[in-house]
């Protein structure tokens, strides 16, 4: 035997022991399994009558939402093509706040789809190309038939809000927290030069706290800090407060080298204790020298600064965190100032009322009445700390809506009523193309129309005869925002009902699936590693996925 045969004949081993491979169409089959079962557990809670889910943390915790990406978060997902799904909804969660369940339907359809085709033996790159090309025309298709809105305008904002809170727990109160929503993202809107608006959500403070109903939720103009005044005999309520805001400690700083001090008698004892009192007190006398009769520090203050500011009448607060002061000077007009040597008046900020306020069981502090607030906060009360907790979740929701709407002032009929007509002038299109591309195309179109039938499936309406009646009714121009009115059980005009969404939350969901899913059919090769010594493999069917 020749030298190069007996080469041949060794075996080449190229990954390391252990690791497995799924190639071609066993690869992509398994990619295929682990979308569908992620997508039947999303698509149950999808639209205002979706289903609720329970999820139960490994400690025993329970979770009751029909939230898109608390779902998704608190899920164990273990299989990596799900992981994909999970991402994705993360990004539009904080990209647009809302569609994270959409965007998981309209790619699990897709993926659907394309495996019809893909067992006709079409190959994925066409697949891909089709659904790209779709993609592109469903974003030119959204923004011609989208409507312009003043970003000012509360009537219909208050429109877009319901709609957010439509599919919440929280329903019944919409009304009360879309008014609250709106009037907190207003106070922070900030006006471009573009006449432009651009919102930071993080400028808007959600506190929680249990106790009363969800009507005894409010917006606080400025801001609550769950924190008490440090000392008892200082005001609990100061009408036309002057606020300082100090990010370093009252305190006498330690040396940050060792030291010693040789005290050989009393008197010196008493001197160093005098000459530490002196320099206490010079603390207080340069924050009253301000005309400050407020003290907010984000570190510690000393029990003989305190004593001293008691007896000035200034309230202090300490140890609040360094997010609240940020926006304590937002919502204040105060600087945040580092050492009181370099305080000034125009360092101070102003609000009409500072108070202590017993919440339940807490004491906290609230700074109200600033006259143009860039901060402010919402107090969510509610029986349960469940519902608090969902409440919480579903304000989250409605702000970003409301965001979208104000930096991006187009919106669309909701209820699956833009996907309608989205889906038929996709099919139009598609018959316009004279390749594989065009069953693709289609495919696209029909995995766009599966979401307000997901809507009509939830809502126990017969899926055939929405379908048909979808269809018939959205290729009349004069009726093109019939979409699934789900309270009544029936096709109807949406736009009647004021059920409106942002188109950036479309645009986003569109996107981002179409590109999730072109991921997902470009994979034909899955290489898992070896599992750790002593490990074992992966649980479940797929690799992972766990059985549901």
């Amino acid at each position: 035997m020749s030298r190069q045969e007996q080469q041949e004949r060794i075996p080449i081993q190229l990954l390391k022991e252990g690791t497995t491979e799924t190639k071609g169409k066993d690869a992509q089959k398994n990619s295929f399994a682990a979308v569908k079962l992620i997508t039947q557990v999303i698509r149950s809670s999808l639209g205002p009558r979706g289903m609720d889910k329970m999820l139960v943390g490994s400690s025993g915790d329970v979770t009751i939402t029909s939230d898109g990406a608390t779902i998704l978060k608190e899920i164990d997902i273990e299989h990596p093509i799900a992981k994909i799904l999970v991402e994705v909804a993360k990004s539009v969660d904080s990209e647009a706040g809302d569609g994270t369940k959409s965007v998981v339907v309209l790619a699990g359809a897709l993926i659907e789809n394309a495996e019809e085709l893909f067992n006709k033996d079409i190959h994925p790159t066409i697949i891909v190309d089709g659904f790209r090309a779709a993609s592109k025309n469903a974003i030119e298709y959204l923004k011609k038939i989208s409507i312009e809105i003043d970003p000012k305008n509360k009537s219909f904002l208050n429109k877009i809000v319901m709609t957010s809170l439509a599919s919440k727990m929280v329903i019944t109160n919409s009304q009360v927290l879309s008014a609250i929503v709106i009037d907190a993202a207003l106070k922070v809107a900030d006006k471009s030069q573009e006449n432009k608006f651009k919102i930071d959500i993080d400028d808007i403070k959600v506190e929680k706290k249990t106790g009363g109903s969800l009507r005894d939720t409010r917006l606080v103009q400025g801001i609550a800090i769950d924190k008490e005044i440090s000392h008892a005999g200082m005001p609990k309520k100061i009408q036309g407060a002057r606020i300082v805001l100090l990010n370093s400690a009252l305190e006498i700083e330690k040396t940050k080298s060792d030291s010693k001090l040789n005290i050989n008698s009393p008197d010196q004892m008493q001197n160093y204790l005098n000459e530490e009192e002196r320099m206490l007190r010079s603390m207080v006398d340069r924050i009253s020298a301000t005309g400050a009769n407020v003290v907010l520090c984000q570190k510690g203050i000393d029990d003989i600064v305190q004593h001293y500011l008691s007896k000035e009448g200034i309230i202090a607060v300490r140890r609040i965190k360094e997010s609240d002061m940020s926006k304590l000077s937002k919502a204040t007009g105060a600087r945040i100032v580092t050492n009181t040597d370099e305080l000034s008046k125009d360092d101070i900020g102003l609000a009409e009322l500072v108070e202590e306020r017993k919440i339940e069981t807490d004491k906290w502090v609230f700074i109200e009445g600033c006259k143009n607030p860039k901060s402010v906060t919402i107090l969510i009360r509610g029986g349960s700390q469940r519902l608090v907790d969902e409440a919480e979740r579903s304000i989250h929701d409605a702000l970003m809506a409301v965001k979208c709407a104000i930096e991006y002032p187009y919106v669309v009929v909701g209820g699956g009523a833009a996907e309608a007509i989205v889906s038929r002038k996709l099919r139009e299109w598609s018959a316009s193309l004279g390749s594989r591309q065009q069953l693709a195309a289609e495919r696209y179109a029909d995995a766009v129309e599966s979401i307000p039938l997901a809507w009509a499936e939830n809502a126990g309406m017969s899926v055939i005869d929405t379908q048909a009646e979808l269809r018939t009714k959205s290729k009349e121009a004069s009726k093109t925002r019939y979409g699934i009115d789900v309270f009544k059980g029936k096709v109807a005009d949406l736009s009647s009902r004021d059920i409106y969404e942002p188109l950036t939350v479309k645009n986003q969901v569109i996107n981002s699936a179409t590109e999730a899913a072109c991921m997902i059919l470009r994979i034909d090769n899955i290489i898992s590693a070896a599992a750790p010594m002593g490990g074992q493999p992966p649980a479940g069917p797929y690799g992972g996925m766990p059985e549901y």
